[in-house]
């Protein structure tokens, strides 16, 4: 299907608008290679769920180009674009059993009868529900709907699934449980997968990279280390993960590195990111793990007097939120160790970090 150059799903210069003025998705340019797994993460009305329907072919593109395989699919219908679907609804048939739901779209392909049922049962066996084919969807529980509407879109072997929001009805604990399964089931096909959440975590725990949406536009694209630990501004490192941001005037650029006056008074260094040079005002990000409470200042690192206003145990690490430099909810995730027991709420105390664990991006009034 590839002539080898050609991305196996790419968006081009696409943009939609409902009532012609304003653009819900703006000038996307995204490319999606074969067998990759890539998340659109974004808040709602960030035109995440735009782009997975504009490609399933559910709405169409205002201006650009889709394609897939390399030939243009803006005016192929959906139901002939071969793409298997995922919804957070299941959206199965509830007058059928869960055989005949895995049926359906290989018998509306014209298989033979023998196809059919042999490809029902390796979906059903994909999943762990081989002893489920004759129950209606109302005898399962979310999960094991989930689980059948994941098998439906693979059961005519779709070089590309969509899935938009699939694990949103799902408790805590089966979501967690369905990542990892949804996860090994595309490793072991091959299969391209465009999943949309507005869930960080089930993004990061998933994906081979992350499109970031916010207001049309792709913040950033990158693997999931790479946007936790670079983000590029500063809705990306407030949106991924936990994030400590501290505001001020950029007052010497040397290399890569920005010395920064906060507002409240004191100086640190930072990765000069994204600023706007000497004189510009910078929002400045530090993720909670990356920093250190000491009573004394350390060697090596920035850092700043802070206070100790509440204490979370958590098992492994001890949430600690700090008023550091004006801001009362700077938090340090401190490991669980004896040395650190002593912590306790109203001390003056120094929380500090290494250089590069700062970064200095595009400032955001926190």
């Amino acid at each position: 299907m590839l002539d080898g150059t050609n991305p196996f799903v790419r968006f081009r210069n696409v943009q939609k608008s409902y009532d012609g003025e304003t653009l819900v998705v703006k000038n996307l340019n995204l490319d999606i290679e074969a067998g990759e797994f890539v998340t659109m993460l974004g808040p709602s009305g960030s035109g995440k769920t735009t782009c997975l329907m504009m490609l399933a072919g559910f709405e169409t593109a205002t201006h650009g180009e889709i394609e897939l395989g390399g030939k243009p699919i803006n005016n192929i219908p959906p139901h002939k674009r071969g793409i298997g679907m995922v919804f957070q609804n299941y959206a199965l048939f509830p007058h059928m059993t869960v055989s005949e739901n895995l049926a359906f779209p290989l018998k509306v392909r014209g298989m033979s009868a023998g196809d059919v049922q042999e490809k029902v049962k390796r979906a059903l066996d994909m999943v762990q529900m081989r002893a489920f084919g004759d129950r209606k969807p109302a005898q399962l529980s979310g999960g094991q709907q989930q689980r059948i509407a994941l098998a439906r879109a693979l059961v005519f072997e779709p070089e590309l699934v969509l899935m938009d929001e699939p694990l949103g009805a799902l408790d805590k604990q089966l979501r967690e449980h369905m990542q990892y399964e949804i996860k090994h089931i595309h490793e072991n096909l091959g299969v391209t997968v465009v999943y949309v959440t507005h869930d960080q975590s089930e993004a990061l725990t998933m994906s081979n990279r992350i499109a970031v949406f916010d207001d049309g536009v792709i913040q950033q694209l990158d693997d999931p280390v790479t946007l936790y630990e670079k983000p590029e501004n500063s809705f990306v490192a407030q949106f991924i993960g936990e994030n400590n941001t501290l505001t001020g005037t950029v007052e010497a650029l040397s290399k890569n590195v920005a010395t920064v006056k906060l507002e409240a008074g004191d100086t640190v260094k930072a990765l000069a990111v994204n600023t706007d040079g000497k004189g510009g005002r910078t929002s400045l990000s530090i993720r909670p793990e990356r920093c250190v409470v000491s009573p004394k200042k350390v060697a090596g690192l920035s850092m700043l007097k802070g206070r100790i206003e509440e204490l979370i145990y958590l098992g492994d690490h001890i949430r600690c939120r700090m008023n550091v430099a004006g801001n009362d909810e700077f938090i340090v995730k401190v490991p669980n160790t004896a040395d650190q027991l002593g912590l306790e709420i109203g001390t003056e105390t120094h929380v500090g970090w290494q250089t590069d664990d700062c970064r200095a991006l595009d400032f955001k009034q926190v």
